[in-house]
Parts: C-alpha cells; structure tokens; sequence
C-alpha cells in the first residue's frame, strides 16, 4: 500500500489509485494488456508517476473551481491543487482560483450561470487557459470583461473564451474568441515543432509522448522501409506522420477535424517535410483515398476504436504492417480479431496516466500467423 500524496484522494473523482504502490500500479496495467492481446512478453514504459499532466478541466463552482466528486458527477470537489499536474499548470491554477473568488458558475442541475470550465494546458514553453462560457446566460459579456482583467495578472501565454451550450458536457468547443496570444500552442517532440489547437486534442504527458514517439520511430526502423508509404491514420497535428516521413517515400495524414488538419499543414511546413500530404478524411471513408504500396499504417483511434468500414478498408489494403495505438485495449482486442492475416508481434505499455487504471499500448501487427 502506498500513502496518497493528493488531499483530495477518495473523494475528487480524478485520480483512483495512489493508494497502490506504483510498481504494482504498472504491473497490473501490463497484466490487463497481456490478457486481452494473449502474449507473454509486455514491455513497460513509464516516466513520473506525480506532476505529469499538462493539461486540466477545471469545473467553476460557487466558491471557485475544482473536479467531479467520485461517484457524484454533479458535485464539485474544490481543488487548490493537483498533484498530477505540472507545478506550471498548479500557477495558472492558483491565478484563476485568487481571481474568481466567488465566480457566476454554471449549475448543471438547473442549466444556468455562466462560467463553466476553465480548461489549463501548459506545454514546456507556453500556456493557455480557455474559459468556457454558457452562451445563453445574460451574464456573458460582464463576465468577459472580467476575464479581460484576469489578463492583465495572468502570466499564460493564451487566453481564450469559448462557449458550450448548456445541454452538453463538452468542455472544448469549435466557437470561441482569443482574448490574449493565439488559438495555438505548441510542443516539441524528436527535436520536432508541433503546432496544435488549444481547443484541440493534443498528449498531455509530454515525457511520455516522447518516449512513445521515439519506440514507434524505432519499430519502423527493424523494416526496411525504402519505397514505401506511411499511412497515419487518425492522425491529430501530424505527430507521427511527420517525425517518421524519412522512412518512407511518401506520407498521407489522415483526421476528420479540419482544425488538425490545418495545424498538420503548417507543422509540415514549419518541419521542412517534402513528402507528407495531410487531408480531412473520416476514417470511414478510408477505401475512397488512393493509397501506393507497399504501405505501413500508423493507427491512432479514440476509445471507440476504429469504425467497420475502417477495418475492411485495412483489410482490403494489407499493408505490410500496422502499428496500432490504443487507448482502450479492451476495444483494441475485439477490433484484432477483424485481421485474421495478421498476428502481434509486440507489445509495450506507456504509462501515461499513473495514478489511474488508464494506460496507452503500441501494438505491432504483422501479416502470418
């Protein structure tokens, strides 16, 4: 057993396991992944199991902000600090708790107020905090212009408004406004620069983006490579398309959110990348994009996994390997059984979320059984 280092454990919804001793933590994430794939050997990656996240959705409550009790989602567990989280991300924290002291917070129950998140990421060398506002309160524009006065004792980097309508639990939104900086933040990785939308999905455990982004480079090295394709499906701002394209005669980056697919052009571009094309696709609609071959396909899907018409478009195509990125090996298990060509040939487990039962795996899969 281990001594919880978070004053709020057992009652903030975030974190569920610091009561294990890490070590067993990571054990027990790499059993869960040997089951579901049946294989033997996992490798286990992991970094600092504290101070990790860059990264939060703070929920506004009436006497300031904080998270979801456990097993109380409506309740608001008031958070001066987050253990998990960057000391960086704690500043911002601690700037927007002293400044909205007694803030117009929305109440789920009855739809009503204005602030709803405040939503704090802080990559290694700027920040962003994004207010997110309920658009059909009345207080809107008094509460903007109170955020405008946070800018001026704020040291983030960004600072935007966005709005979430009241009927939904989204806490990123495609409406907003940049009151301080840019819409964009970014973060290196592999000595590569990667623009990403602040209202955008991007890793939020950099020391372990890093380290999964270096193995996968070197899964692709065991190959040779020369005349061939890399499909990186799924693929966000471009991360992994962009920092194997050496390998590979040409590149194709594949999301359906256009805003990543703008970021992923300019990070082919501010990465001098000749051979990589990034277009919005829905993975859906894979078998409509024509493809070379050989072909190796990077896949990055959501918990949801990959979509029928995605897995029978792999089929069809039959690249000579697919790596796929999973964040729900449960998901990723059922999907394997759809490649019956295909058989694992590694595993490895990144421990990106210590602290909780989450985890991401890199699965190698190779044509024969």
């Amino acid at each position: 057993m281990a001594e919880p280092l978070c004053p709020y454990f057992s009652r903030c919804g975030g974190c569920s396991a610091q009561h294990i001793d890490y070590e067993i933590q990571v054990e027990n994430k790499k059993k869960v992944i040997q089951q579901a794939l049946g294989v033997s050997d996992v490798k286990a990656f992991t970094g600092n199991p504290y101070s990790y996240r860059n990264r939060m959705d703070f929920i506004f409550h009436s006497g300031g902000v904080g998270l979801r009790k456990r097993s109380e989602w409506q309740t608001i567990v008031d958070i001066r600090r987050c253990v998990i989280s960057h000391e960086s991300l704690n500043g911002l924290l601690e700037q927007v708790r002293s400044f909205f002291k007694e803030p117009d917070a929305f109440d789920v129950r009855k739809k009503s107020g204005t602030l709803r998140y405040a939503v704090i990421r802080t990559p290694e060398q700027n920040s962003s905090v994004s207010f997110v506002l309920n658009p059909k309160s009345a207080r809107c524009s008094s509460v903007i212009e109170k955020i405008r006065e946070f800018v001026k004792i704020s040291t983030a980097t960004n600072v935007i408004v966005a709005y979430v309508e009241p009927d939904t639990e989204e806490s990123v939104s495609d409406e907003f406004f940049v009151v301080k900086g840019s819409p964009l933040l970014y973060e290196t990785l592999m000595g590569k620069k990667f623009w990403f939308p602040a209202q955008g999905f991007f890793q939020n455990n950099h020391e372990m983006a890093e380290t999964m982004h270096r193995y996968v480079n070197g899964l692709f090295a065991n190959y040779d490579t020369s005349g061939s394709h890399l499909l990186d499906l799924y693929g966000g701002v471009g991360t992994f398309g962009i920092i194997n394209a050496g390998m590979f005669e040409s590149v194709s980056i594949i999301e359906n959110n256009k805003g990543s697919i703008d970021s992923a052009n300019a990070n082919i571009k501010e990465n001098r990348i000749l051979n990589a094309a990034a277009k919005v696709l829905d993975a859906s609609k894979l078998s409509q994009l024509p493809l070379e071959k050989p072909l190796y396909v990077i896949t990055d899907p959501p918990r949801t996994g990959m979509h029928p018409k995605t897995i029978a478009a792999l089929n069809s195509l039959s690249p000579e390997v697919i790596i796929y990125v999973s964040c729900n090996i449960q998901q990723t298990k059922k999907e394997l059984l759809k490649f019956p060509r295909y058989s694992v040939k590694s595993a490895a487990l990144f421990d990106f979320f210590p602290q909780t039962p989450h985890c991401e795996a890199v699965v190698e899969m190779v044509k024969g059984k």
